[in-house]
């Protein structure tokens, strides 16, 4: 049996062996740029490269990257889904193209992993009226002894990659590998378009060969870009010839402590089953998330919001199951002290923090869920009476079966329940829930304390000249921690006053003197610039696109906001007040640095 970090290895070996440098992988958080909260795709971070930037590193690349997409949060539970799962990628900058990559792809497969190559099958582009067919890769893989029958041409929604809506991009075919399962056709055109699920993706390699012009054109690049990505959790289950991807060594011990504390057979039931793949998968998830170099910490906004959605997913499903939810911090031990040990050394420093963080989760949903579930079974036993007592007084009365969108509010509002929790708990009683009530409700209830809202703009207790300007260098100040800390630093709170300001944010440590030193400089450099605060509005989804961050919450993607720009220092979605410019607010000095709570610090300082 082939091991996770086995796997991991063979895949750098094999492409530093063929001159590629190792880059590591970058943080799962996404920085702003990609418009995404997390990495979803190896070839994520890097996108400036395959669009003509130089890397450092050369033009061959490689390396192990961690992903996390929660667009399918709901399956999680079955055999095959999960939130995190990595991809072993390698990249040509402008170097090698179809020739070697194809070769490199074949040897891999069947040198290294086995494959045999009378059953190993591939895609091509089929071409069209823009893009001729893509008969030099079908002829590459011919010579290497892919069978003729097993080479399938597909069309653009299969066989090509570009970004939508972009002009000017390189963009071209892919090549994707696939290999059966199982030696038994489910009839005579048992192939790589069957749905019976006996072909399995096992790769995929995208030829960055053409650059796309206004009008659906294309044109060929000088410089060609190859782009590979394989699922590491896929391949693995692959090799091991399972069909459960818990069952590979990456959840093994997970799975093996939950049935322990649990006394409850992994696959002996449907529903243990689905329960202990959401608390072993979203577990390993937050593990990641909070372990990350730009960790994030449960919230109610943004990729926080996430974080504590999983976590709270992950709690509810160790109700489900019969066993406290503490259970979790032994399977992230798991995931940190044996699993990902050696990929991610940054988990086992951060492995008490990690934890730390899980527990505070558990109890405050917990005090919350009690008190929830209550309310929530409330709203059912009213609903159930209510049908009751109507169908007996009139037979052709139909039963009611939504939760009002007021009562779903009012579990999140009161209770903390996110309104997915609510959907889900409600399909398990054989109901609906009225959403778009939820969001009206929930409109309405922002649009009361909007008054409340504007007189604390920005922390302000009262809006004066003083205040104005440390509003402004509260901006300066996380702008520069960004830059120290990554861009995941976010404001956790925030107190202004005619005195001094008070500011709260995401960090992990107690800053040293030499970091509160450099912060300080950082900002009275931007001070000594003389730097005009521009201020703009826009759309709040063009704004985000652009680069601006805040702590704001859009009622809608085309909400305007205003956008404050110092350029070249920070760009923030705010309400204002600010100075004109950055030389108006004097000499800044930090007073103190400590602890607002566990993973959050606090900062005040002065103007002078």
């Amino acid at each position: 049996m082939i091991t996770s970090k086995e796997l991991r290895e063979k895949w750098i070996k094999f492409y530093e062996e063929r001159g590629h440098v190792n880059i590591g992988a970058v943080s799962l958080i996404g920085d702003g740029t990609t418009g995404v909260m997390f990495n979803v795709a190896g070839m994520q971070p890097l996108m400036p490269y395959l669009l003509g930037k130089k890397h450092p590193a050369g033009t061959r690349l490689c390396n192990v990257q961690g992903c996390v997409r929660t667009v399918d949060i709901d399956s999680v539970g079955d055999a095959t889904h999960f939130t995190f799962f990595e991809m072993m990628g390698n990249w040509s900058l402008g170097d090698y193209f179809k020739k070697e990559k194809t070769k490199w792809s074949f040897d891999l497969l069947t040198q290294v992993f086995g494959f045999d190559k009378d059953k190993i099958c591939s895609t091509v582009f089929e071409g069209n009226d823009s893009v001729p067919r893509d008969d030099e890769t079908a002829e590459y893989l011919k010579e290497l002894g892919i069978k003729p029958e097993n080479i399938f041409y597909l069309d653009k929604s299969n066989n090509w990659w570009e970004l939508e809506g972009t002009v000017g991009t390189p963009c071209g075919p892919d090549n994707e590998w696939f290999y059966p399962r199982h030696d038994n056709p489910c009839c005579d055109k048992c192939d790589v378009n069957c749905d019976c699920g006996r072909y399995v993706e096992i790769g995929n390699d995208v030829y960055m060969q053409y650059k796309k012009l206004e009008g659906g054109k294309y044109t060929e690049l000088e410089n060609k870009n190859v782009d590979t990505g394989f699922g590491l959790d896929r391949l693995l289950l692959f090799l091991n010839g399972l069909d459960d991807g818990y069952k590979t060594d990456l959840f093994a011990g997970a799975i093996s402590h939950i049935e322990s504390v649990s006394g409850k057979e992994y696959g002996a039931n449907e529903l243990d089953t689905k329960a202990m793949r959401i608390i072993a998968d979203h577990t390993r998830t937050a593990v990641m998330l909070i372990g990350d170099r730009n960790g994030i910490t449960p919230s109610n906004t943004g990729a926080g919001y996430i974080l504590r959605r999983l976590l709270r997913r992950a709690i509810r499903y160790c109700k489900n199951l019969g066993v406290d939810a503490t259970v979790m911090c032994g399977v992230a031990k798991i995931f940190i002290e044996k699993i990902y040990d050696e990929a991610y050394p940054l988990l086992v420093e951060k492995e008490d923090y990690i934890l730390e963080e899980i527990t505070k989760e558990i109890k405050k949903f917990e005090a919350a869920l009690a008190s929830g579930m209550k309310e929530f079974d409330k709203c059912v036993t009213g609903m159930e009476r209510k049908n009751a007592f109507m169908g007996a007084k009139d037979p052709a009365y139909v039963p009611e079966t939504e939760i009002t969108g007021k009562q779903a509010f009012r579990l999140y509002d009161t209770f903390g329940f996110p309104l997915e929790l609510t959907v889900e708990l409600a399909a398990e009683r054989g109901l609906t829930v009225d959403e778009n009530g939820f969001n009206e409700a929930a409109k309405a209830h922002q649009e009361l304390s909007k008054a409340q809202a504007q007189a604390a703009k920005g922390g302000l207790t009262e809006q004066t000249e003083t205040t104005t300007k440390y509003h402004t260098a509260t901006h300066i100040m996380l702008a520069g921690l960004r830059k120290m800390f990554g861009t995941q630093t976010e404001q956790k709170g925030s107190n202004i006053t005619e005195e001094r300001l008070r500011f709260d944010f995401n960090c992990d440590h107690k800053m040293t003197a030499e970091e509160l030193k450099e912060l300080e400089n950082f900002v009275n450099e931007v001070i000594a610039k003389k730097i005009d605060v521009v201020r703009t509005e826009e759309k709040y989804c063009d704004a985000v696109k652009a680069g601006a961050y805040g702590v704001f919450n859009a009622e809608s993607e085309d909400q305007i906001v205003s956008i404050y720009t110092i350029d070249g220092v920070d760009k923030q979605i705010c309400g204002g007040p600010h100075v004109k410019n950055t030389g108006d607010l004097g000499q800044f000095v930090i007073k103190k640095e400590e602890s607002s709570s566990s993973g959050v610090r606090r900062i005040k300082a002065i103007l002078k």
